[in-house]
């Protein structure tokens, strides 16, 4: 599953951050792409323009699920289930570069220098019905792009005409699709962060529950719509930061509430759907942070100029899984 959120701090810095929650073990990791690599993609090759970092593994190939690049465009690829379609690959209409959905986010990183671009770059490619080997199964995915301008968009692919939607509250989930979550978002429209007054019924004074009443009725379980209303609520009343770490500090606790622990969501099968890993984008910073399930420390891979004008191939860099504390005596 997954849920994605874009964020601006008072000082204008821009991220993306996001979840990710699945059942099959993805063992993603930070990884490095470099400029003018050939990405042996499942529907053809395609060669990155710009360097980037973001989660990902090499299975034939190198793959990613999200990151940011050179030009500090975020993306991240989230699961899209009965409303995806694909166009088989020899359907492709002429002039147009086929692209297997789970080779999207490492194309547009690659490609595109902001939302702006990639609007036009979509128009050239199209997504095809072929099977990514790791899962043997055709992903259902829907995509959510940002960039220092702030602008956002999302990319569903619900037709053969591929082409960026607005994403006006800067948050999306899974299924159904965008315009659904947001016409779902009116119906919690009266929920504030302020304490509601009480009132009397047939002479009778109610007693107040304390703060939070303001909230009663946001969903809290973890269905697609509901991780989507929670989360627009959380961003949109949530204190102000201005610099990075403070900003960084706020969206972990902003993910807090729609991240999965193990065994509390499972799926028909009896697998168990739960946040493997949170992925932070600092777009400005053009720097990527994971933060694995079982350590809740922040571990920061920063794009430098270094690495973009010297490194000229793929970089993986090993996670420490394990939970850190830190002894005060």
């Amino acid at each position: 599953m997954c849920t994605s959120l874009t964020y601006q701090n008072s000082r204008g810095d821009h991220f993306l951050a996001r979840t990710m929650d699945f059942a099959f073990e993805l063992h993603g990791q930070p990884m490095f792409m470099p400029r003018n690599w050939r990405v042996a993609g499942d529907a053809g090759e395609f060669t990155t323009t710009y360097g980037f970092i973001g989660a990902g593994r090499k299975i034939g190939h190198e793959m990613f699920v999200d990151g940011v690049n050179e030009k500090g465009l975020g993306v991240a690829a989230l699961y899209f289930p009965e409303n995806a379609q694909y166009v088989d690959p020899s359907q492709v209409p002429a002039g147009k570069q086929a692209i297997a959905p789970h080779d999207f986010v490492a194309w547009a990183l690659g490609n595109a220098a902001s939302v702006a671009d990639l609007r036009e770059l979509v128009t050239h490619i199209q997504l095809v019905n072929l099977p990514v080997s790791l899962l043997k199964l055709i992903t259902p995915l829907h995509y959510i792009i940002s960039d220092p301008t702030g602008e956002t968009a999302v990319l569903e692919a619900t037709s053969q005409d591929l082409k960026l939607i607005e994403d006006p509250v800067g948050v999306m989930t899974n299924s159904p699709d965008l315009g659904w979550h947001l016409q779902n978002l009116s119906t919690y429209g009266t929920l504030t962060a302020t304490e509601q007054p009480l009132h009397d019924y047939m002479g009778y004074q109610l007693k107040t529950q304390g703060p939070g009443t303001g909230a009663l009725g946001l969903p809290g379980d973890y269905t697609s719509p509901s991780r989507f209303i929670r989360t627009v609520f959380a961003k949109h009343f949530s204190q102000p930061t201005a610099d990075v770490p403070s900003t960084l500090n706020l969206l972990q606790h902003l993910l807090d509430s729609v991240t999965i622990p193990k065994g509390v969501k499972l799926k028909a099968d009896g697998s168990d759907d739960y946040t493997q890993y949170r992925g932070y984008m600092s777009l400005e910073e053009r720097a990527y942070y994971m933060e694995p399930y079982d350590n809740f420390e922040l571990q920061r891979v920063v794009l430098t100029t270094e690495m973009l004008e010297e490194q000229h191939t793929p970089v993986s860099y090993a996670l420490q899984p394990s939970v850190h504390i830190q002894n005060l005596n």
